[in-house]
């Protein structure tokens, strides 16, 4: 029984100190994350750039482009908001710098779904574009997957979408464009979540509270033994 109890104090130990770990990493991220929202915007990375882009090294960060969307080849993704269900707008936009991203402009709902219905909202000509990075979503959705051949799209998959409007090589990311109004309303921005769930803290104290119990279980059955 000591021997048990010992092992159970040894695993309990070991996953406090990893949760320690844990909620190290996490404050990290949520720091660096919220220095990057908070920064002024700079250039979208360009092509040279793109391999060295991570999600741990540039999600998040605020960019800025100047180009032209391409209007005709939008991109409706299922989407659950805080607005309701609906779509993401996700257009092809041309930058001046002579490359192509996707921009997520905002939530349409359902019955705004074709672009006739919100032409208003249509932006036309040059103009430029500020938002956070945002890191491709390959293949599709929870237990859903992209059908490019039916244009159903169940998450932003940037290059199977690139394919499918034969757009060409486009950026390994997107960018969710801010707040700013459009005309009609529609689509609406800026409403990239931003939320990581940190509870590493309840479970370090618990871990080692275990921890605790098992080597006060152990002490307490050696002493009854020795006591025999």
């Amino acid at each position: 029984m000591i021997v048990f109890l010992l092992v159970c104090a040894a695993i309990t130990c070991a996953l406090g100190i990893w949760q320690v770990e844990r909620r190290t990493w996490k404050l990290d991220l949520i720091a660096r994350v919220d220095a990057r929202i908070h920064a002024p915007p700079v250039a979208a990375p360009g092509p040279a750039d793109w391999p060295a882009i991570t999600a741990a090294n540039s999600e998040y960060l605020k960019v800025q482009a100047t180009g032209r969307f391409l209007n005709d080849k939008e991109v409706l993704v299922q989407a659950v908001t805080d607005l309701g269900g609906g779509f993401w707008l996700l257009v092809p936009f041309r930058t001046d710098a002579g490359f192509t991203l996707f921009i997520n402009r905002g939530f349409v709902p359902p019955e705004k779904r074709e672009a006739a219905s919100r032409a208003a909202g249509l932006i036309e000509g040059e103009t430029r574009v500020t938002g956070l990075l945002r890191m491709s979503e390959p293949h599709g959705g929870f237990l859903r997957t992209n059908d490019p051949a039916g244009d159903r799209w169940y998450s932003r998959d940037v290059a199977a979408m690139g394919e499918a409007r034969g757009v060409g090589p486009v950026a390994p990311y997107f960018v969710d464009a801010d707040a700013t109004l459009v005309a009609g309303g529609l689509p609406v921005g800026g409403l990239t979540v931003v939320r990581f769930p940190n509870s590493h803290l309840v479970y370090l104290l618990t871990w080692f509270a275990m921890c605790a119990m098992a080597l006060g279980g152990a002490a307490l059955v050696w002493r009854r033994s020795a006591a025999r």
